[in-house]
């Protein structure tokens, strides 16, 4: 069985994610801290459970999410995975970053690409991959049937979507891709969204004023 351990980091209040089982195996999900303070924070929470941590994902690129890859690299020896189409939107970040005053460390660039369809195991359990762009060119979502969560980055918020203004967005297929790719999914599943409380499919599939199910 999967836990889910949520953080909430930097200015953008963005949700960074560890996902651990009972064998320990843990992986990190858009690692965003921005400061000593906050990578201490996760380090503690995985010393503290005695985790051994496998892998790094990002959903997507944005600066927000992508913030603490090279700690995570630097840290635990561990490459991002992420889709290809999402190369552009890390590239650009090392100029974004001052713009907003964060310290920024380059990101590695993966060694293995991310695609839609296939499996990630995090020890032996595994969650799929969704395919959902609209919010950023080639955002992936992680979902585990068993445990019936999502990782959703900025797809799906309780009662709000995913921006669709910057670079790669296209607002009609994200609200395509939300109503045919994630609310599908049974209506009990949780999303951990990147930003704010977790919700749940049913819930957004009755009450989003965006998309209804």
């Amino acid at each position: 069985m999967l836990k889910v351990q949520s953080f909430v980091f930097n200015a953008f209040q963005e949700n960074t994610y560890i996902v651990y089982n009972e064998e320990s195996y843990c992986a990190i999900f858009d690692p965003g801290m921005s400061n000593p303070q906050e990578e201490k924070a996760l380090v503690t929470f995985i010393e503290e459970k005695k985790l051994k941590p496998t892998a790094l994902f990002n959903t997507h690129c944005h600066i927000d999410h992508v913030l603490g890859n090279r700690f995570i690299y630097d840290q635990y020896g561990l490459l991002p995975q992420f889709h290809e189409g999402e190369v552009p939107v890390l590239v650009v970040v090392e100029n974004i970053a001052p713009q907003y005053g964060f310290r920024y460390e380059t990101s590695p660039i993966p060694q293995i690409f991310l695609t839609e369809d296939e499996k990630i195991s995090i020890g032996k359990d595994e969650l799929s991959l969704l395919f959902v762009p609209g919010h950023s060119p080639a955002h992936l979502c992680f979902y585990s049937e068993q445990d019936k969560f999502l990782i959703g980055g900025d797809v799906l918020f309780r009662n709000s979507i995913g921006r669709t203004d910057l670079p790669g967005g296209n607002h009609q297929q994200l609200l395509d891709n939300i109503k045919n790719k994630l609310y599908v999914l049974p209506d009990d599943t949780v999303v951990y969204p990147g930003h704010g409380p977790s919700t749940t499919i049913g819930f957004e599939k009755n009450t989003n004023p965006f998309v209804r199910g």
